[in-house]
């Protein structure tokens, strides 16, 4: 396993993070378990969740990833290896439409969220702690004092954001900073090797697109985690065609090469996807789920590939 720090101060943590949002839903919790356990044992330390996974799976209520992590990390007793990351603000409103309404980002709801996260994952702190999206309805001021409230009060120790573009990263950070607060040290966005068409629509999710790019570039402080990185087996599963938006022009010149350099490597696309993201200029942590222990042990042989300049070169440059 590899290993980086996220952001200049923040918590070391393994070069993949493991996505849980599956875990006590679609994954079943002996399964979850055997793939928590592969990746601890493979040095794993970074696993991240959020207090509403899954709630759109039938039965769901959303607090059956923590609550599962939360058991694991009790028989295990290995709280003090992990980083620890869950989110807040994009849980459903009960009896209201979403995503129309959530949980949001309010003081009271930064502090009720983390007191109920930290109770279902049985521990006094979250490494990192997320805004899973914007809110609209709330100042960024008082989100950023009530997250600087529960670093103050040690409940927890990094602060980032999810689904929010440069520029409202940029004015929360500038306002932390005049505050003398923490600011978001990670953003976790959707990322991966091909490009969402112009204008493709993903709803609440933000892709990291070429104007965060540039930001994350000129400020080495920041670290982006980039969830979906596989696009749900897109990439390698005739059963799982691209979305829409990814199913442009360009994908097709993109994949042709992504295939190219996998047969030239021995690798498999997806483990390539994954060595083009942990390569990249910008320090990018990708986020891989899985379903079963083998779908682990394919992301972990990316840590081992290294593409040569030639080959990163051919994929960056496909269009």
């Amino acid at each position: 396993m590899h290993y980086r720090s996220l952001g200049v101060d923040g918590p070391s943590a393994s070069a993949l993070c493991l996505g849980a949002m599956t875990f006590g839903t679609t994954v079943d919790e002996e399964t979850a378990t055997a793939i928590l356990d592969r990746f601890t044992e493979a040095g794993g330390t970074f696993v991240d969740t959020s207090n509403n996974y899954a709630f759109w799976a039938d039965g769901a209520d959303g607090f059956e990833s923590e609550e599962l992590l939360g058991r694991w990390i009790a028989r295990r007793g290995n709280r003090e290896e992990l980083v620890l990351a869950t989110k807040l603000g994009a849980r459903p409103v009960p009896g209201l439409p979403f995503p129309e309404h959530m949980e949001g980002l309010s003081a009271r709801a930064v502090r009720e969220a983390a007191e109920g996260s930290l109770r279902r994952l049985g521990t006094d702190r979250l490494d990192l702690y997320y805004a899973h999206v914007t809110d609209p309805a709330t100042p960024v001021e008082e989100t950023m004092g009530a997250f600087a409230a529960l670093v103050a009060d040690g409940k927890a120790t990094a602060l980032g954001c999810s689904n929010h573009s440069a520029a409202e990263l940029d004015e929360a950070n500038r306002l932390a900073a005049e505050r003398g607060w923490p600011g978001y040290r990670c953003i976790q966005q959707r990322h991966s090797y091909l490009r969402p068409r112009p204008g493709a629509d993903f709803g609440i999710q933000k892709h990291a697109d070429e104007a965060l790019l540039s930001h994350l570039a000129q400020r080495p402080e920041l670290t982006l985690l980039a969830y979906s990185p596989l696009l749900g087996g897109s990439y390698c599963r005739p059963d799982r065609p691209l979305r829409e938006g990814y199913a442009w022009p360009e994908a097709k010149a993109r994949l042709a090469v992504l295939a190219e350099v996998a047969e030239e490597t021995g690798a498999t696309v997806n483990q390539v996807v994954l060595a083009w993201l942990l390569g990249h200029p910008v320090p990018t942590v990708p986020v891989v789920g899985a379903s079963s222990v083998a779908q682990l042990e394919e992301s972990l042989g990316a840590l081992d590939l290294v593409l040569d300049e030639e080959q990163r070169r051919r994929l960056d440059d496909a269009a």
